[in-house]
């Protein structure tokens, strides 16, 4: 194993550029290929006799030969990468003399395709083939931890065959393997298993359809589909060439006996017919995410010690090596974080407490010590792995290093072992004492509240959480309600029951009794209780139809302002009394389709956003319940909850009758769920590259520093890169997301998310390595943001347009090398990315225009699906549609509920009159019953109500098997996600306009209206992809 210079960094040198460069060897052909390639051996080179073969990886191959040219290659570059571990000694090659013997691979590789069977000249004609082999070996990457001292050039992933230097400086040294991870070899399609030698030729291969002059030397090693080894910054010499370079040869497309390269895209094949109405595309053969949102593996092997995807997700896990290569992407590069995501039973954080050594950190660039840092000087000094500057380790955090660089202690160190960790924070990261959980219930009692029978549920449901409301015994709580004046309460322990004191100037504030609104729960709770009990009769009679939010949002924020904590609104009646009051807007047609649409969209009053500021910096998340069967302006509304931290649930047309479960679920959530209190967040990241916008429900404090007053594990935020600097020098950007938080319990705490990903300058590898959820997420908040500025219209093009150009990027690197033809390609990891942009055209926020959706529920979802993980995302852009009459009627078994997962494509062809189907995106579910359907399932699942009109007809467990088997399923669909309660709607077919509205407006691939069904969508951009391609 060589050693490095600690003290600076290293990187890959570049090719020799002196007009003395040597010749290509002239003992090769063009396009010619056979077996193993073996060059002319002089006189020092023997081929090793397979007797001495070493154990290698699968799918690995050498290219012999020598180098006769006097010239020397290029110096062999230094990687001090300390993600990608040690090689085994069993891959290192023994030396002869002055000259290098490399072994005959043991495995042919499987990731070639024979292309000629011709020799190459200078090279015998019975060339014996590698033997065969008839096992498989599963590639292994040991968990070697961090903290080891950095590595040379051969340290290289296990995988990888990488010669030991010879050190007689009169042999040229082969050039090391410098090649993107998977860009060395041709994949193959998964229906294919042929094998065959690489290619030679010397022509240096360059993408985009022109040649560069031939480089220096040949080296012996292709690039190797294992552990990621990072480019060199410049095109690689022949031999190495990769994938997209191999197929892009500059001299034009093959020629003599080459048949064709392997096809390393998906591809789907459109031709119609001159005349025909036939579209040419077969709709079963389109791409669907049937089996719901995949995270990456790839990424997770490659670095072991990153983070989970639940908290970070990089919209490609290969990061462009140059603003021009960035530039050619065309689809967001960033990232998506959702800090406090639930982990699985036995894979919480791990919890680490420094005491009195403190917390180490960067000196220069404040990074938390993480996995990918490495220490040097016997242990004495770590290496930032984010700016690469020494830093001092504190005598009480010292240890000792055995003799490969590892710390004696790492066992026992969370911090440089696991990808994500939470600190104990010190007092220094504390600008006041840690504030208890604080709940203020600030509820509209108007009369379309009380009729509703909204305050009755909500009352109710505040009870019945008490006992789980995270932080006892510290939590504290209050209550107002307002109508066109407000309501305080009085709710001091030595009370026997609360006092109400009501302030009915709304022009002039004031807050009676300030520090007996806010009480200790534990305390006062017997007062709390009777309070809740008395509030739905309290105001049973009230025929206020006035709402004064805005004096009553001053009002709590008044009483909140010394703690912080979390608001709730309950808001039913658009405010019309005092500061914030708005007025009935989107009911003038002749605005929409203009430029003045998008205002509509927009909170009316600055009184909302100027609140939600001062909220803020008070440490004041709001969270808005908005119920109402008329306009309530959620667009402004909304606006507090989006610059707090909070979010936005909507019930239009709440009755407690139908509504009141959902809102009793999801209030109990929101209530119970841990909770982070007052937070900020930034992500920081290595050399070269920064974030530069953001896109959630927070508000920014400075340019890359986060305030949320309050975050949870149903929250994630999205942040978009680029690169400063014109080409980046560093073979891997480090990742690093730090949330400083209060805990319930009352520890200040800080949750650290670490991740490392390679750099390329390939494009190609840049597209295998998409990430299409990530992706996604962040193409909807761009979109719904453009929606706040312009028309609908504009945002749905701008969507369509960036997948176009996409697309065409990526059929043009195959362009020259393939005849592609009428065939639509993409990558394996954008298969989904069309259908998902034409879910996001179709939803809420973007759909059709004003008639096609309320202008409130346009609102709530834009507010909803900003602040949505990943995985939800993805379920309510494609929802689950099943069909549950077959398993209804059947004997019960454990297989057959895992049939249930059997996901149908969203399109009326799929359904049968005589089924029943369930269709679920997480936020509702559609119950809906064909009309052939067999009248004994109906009354079973319905009771007596089977032949009424479904709208009127509750869902609710009846005293036979069918209808306890439907409950089951529902209860373990809702228990898959507990963020929202999915409230059953049944609709029976050819039930209209209901069905239409309810259920067939969202089967995606269907055209409906003016909207594009997946089959016209595909064909649209396969048009425009084609069109100057």
């Amino acid at each position: 194993m060589g050693t490095e210079n600690p003290g600076r960094q290293q990187f890959p040198a570049r090719p020799a550029a002196t007009p003395f460069e040597a010749p290509p060897p002239q003992n090769m052909m063009p396009f010619s290929s056979s077996g193993p390639v073996v060059g002319s051996e002089s006189s020092g080179f023997r081929r090793t006799p397979p007797a001495v073969h070493q154990p290698m990886m699968p799918s690995s191959m050498h290219v012999e030969g020598s180098q006769v040219s006097g010239f020397r290659s290029p110096p062999t570059a230094r990687f001090n990468d300390p993600s990608v571990p040690s090689p085994p000694t069993s891959n290192v090659p023994a030396t002869v003399g002055p000259f290098q013997r490399f072994p005959t691979p043991p495995f042919r590789s499987t990731a070639h395709v024979p292309l000629s069977h011709a020799p190459p000249m200078g090279q015998p004609l019975a060339q014996p083939p590698a033997p065969p082999v008839s096992f498989r070996t599963q590639p292994q990457i040991p968990l070697v931890p961090m903290g080891s001292p950095p590595q040379s050039l051969n340290s290289a992933p296990p995988n990888m065959n990488v010669p030991y230097t010879s050190p007689d400086s009169t042999v040229p040294a082969p050039r090391p393997n410098f090649q993107s991870p998977y860009s060395g070899h041709i994949r193959m399609q998964s229906n294919t298993d042929s094998q065959a030698p690489p290619i030679r030729s010397p022509f240096p291969a360059h993408q985009g359809g022109y040649a560069p002059a031939p480089l220096p030397s040949t080296s012996p090693f292709l690039a190797h589909p294992g552990g990621y080894v990072p480019p060199p910054p410049v095109s690689a010499p022949m031999g190495l060439q990769s994938r997209d370079q191999m197929q892009h040869l500059g001299s034009g497309p093959p020629i003599g006996s080459i048949q064709g390269l392997m096809e390393d895209f998906s591809s789907l094949s459109i031709g119609s017919v001159p005349g025909s109405i036939d579209p040419g595309i077969d709709s079963k053969a389109l791409p669907r995410p049937l089996e719901g949102d995949v995270e990456p593996k790839l990424f997770a092997e490659m670095y072991p010690m990153n983070c989970d995807p639940r908290y970070l997700r990089l919209t490609t896990s290969a990061i462009p090596n140059s603003q021009s290569l960035a530039a050619r992407w065309h689809l967001p590069l960033g990232a998506i974080v959702c800090p406090l995501a639930e982990a699985p039973d036995g894979e919480e954080v791990p919890v680490v407490n420094f005491a009195s050594t403190g917390i180490i950190r960067c000196r220069r660039c404040r990074t938390y010590v993480n996995p990918f840092v490495t220490f040097t000087d016997s242990g004495r000094k770590w290496r930032c792995s984010l700016c690469t500057l020494l830093n001092d380790v504190p005598g009480e955090y010292f240890s000792h290093l055995d003799a490969t660089g590892r710390r004696l202690d790492l066992d026992q160190r969370p911090e440089l072992t696991k990808g994500s960790v939470e600190f104990v924070a010190p007092t220094e990261y504390m600008m006041r004492p840690p504030m208890p959980p604080v709940y203020f219930f600030l509820i509209d009692v108007s009369i379309s509240a009380v009729r509703s029978g909204m305050i009755e549920v909500v009352a109710q449901t505040i009870r019945s959480c008490l006992d789980e409301l995270p932080g006892f015994p510290r939590t504290q709580i209050g209550f107002a309600t307002f109508d066109s004046a407000i309501h305080f309460y009085n709710m001091k322990s030595s009370l026997t029951q609360p006092q109400m004191m009501v302030v009915s100037d709304l022009d002039d504030i004031f807050v009676p009794l300030p520090d007996d609104l806010l009480v200790n729960l534990s305390e006062s709770r017997s007062v709390v209780e009777t309070f809740l009990d008395s509030l739905p009769s309290m105001f049973q009679d009230n025929m206020n139809v006035e709402s004064a939010f805005g004096p009553a949002l001053k009002a709590a924020f008044m009483v909140m302002s010394q703690l912080g904590g979390k608001l709730l609104i309950f808001q039913n009646t658009l405010p019309s009394l005092g500061v914030g009051r708005l007025k009935l807007r989107g009911d003038d047609l002749r605005v929409y389709g203009t430029d003045k649409e998008h205002m509509l969209r927009l909170p009316e009053d600055p009184f909302y956003k100027q609140m939600a500021a001062e909220l803020t910096k008070n440490q004041i998340s709001v969270n808005a319940y908005a119920f109402s069967e008329k306009y309530t302006d959620i667009a402004s509304l909304g606006a507090l909850a989006k610059y707090t931290g909070g979010q936005v649930y909507y019930y239009p047309s709440f009755q407690s009758a139908t509504h009141g479960e959902k809102l009793r679920h999801e209030l109990s959530r929101d209530l119970t769920r841990e909770t982070a209190w007052e937070a900020v967040m930034r992500i920081r990241c290595g050399k070269g590259v920064r974030f530069t916008s953001y896109h959630g429900n927070f508000m920014l404090r400075s340019t890359d520093l986060m305030a949320l007053p309050a975050v949870d594990c149903d929250k994630a935020y999205a942040a978009q890169l680029s690169l400063e600097d014109t080409l980046l020098t560093t073979q891997t950007v480090y990742f690093q997301v730090a949330l400083l938080y209060t805990a319930s319990c009352g520890e200040r705490r800080i949750r650290v998310h670490t991740a490392a990903a390679p750099v390329v300058a390939d494009l190609g590898e840049m597209y295998r390595q998409a990430d299409s959820g990530a992706i996604v997420s962040l193409l909807s908040r761009l979109a719904i943001e453009k929606t706040l500025s312009h028309k609908l219209e504009d945002a749905r093009n701008s969507l369509q347009l960036r997948i176009i150009k996409a697309l065409k990027e990526y059929r043009n690197l195959y362009a020259v090398q393939h005849r592609l033809g009428g065939r639509m390609i993409y990558p394996e990891s954008l298969k989904f990315l069309p259908l998902y942009g034409l879910a996001i055209c179709r939803s809420k926020p973007l759909r059709g225009g004003y008639a096609d959706a309320p202008l409130d529920e346009r609102c709530s979802a834009g507010y909803t699906m900003m602040s949505l993980p990943v995985k939800k995302l993805l379920k309510l852009l494609y929802p689950r549609l099943v069909r549950l009459d077959e398993y209804i009627l059947k004997a019960s078994t454990q297989a057959d509920i895992k049939d249930l997962e059997k996901t149908l494509p969203l399109a009326a062809e799929n359904l049968d009159a005589r089924g029943l189907y369930l269709y679920d995106d997480g936020f509702r579910f559609i119950l809906w019953f064909g009309r052939a359907l067999s009248p004994d399932v109906a009354m079973n699942l319905l009771g007596a109500d089977f032949a009424a009109e479904l709208s009127k007809v509750n869902l609710y467990e009846h005293d036979n098997e069918m209808s306890r088997k439907l409950m089951r399923i529902l209860k373990k669909f809702r228990d898959s996600d507990h963020s929202y309660y999915q409230l059953c709607h049944l609709i029976r077919q050819g039930e209209q306009p209901r069905e239409s509205y309810l259920f067939l407006s969202y089967l995606l691939e269907d055209q409906i209206g003016g909207a594009n069904g997946y089959v016209d969508w595909i064909l649209q951009i396969h048009r425009q992809v084609q069109q100057n391609a």
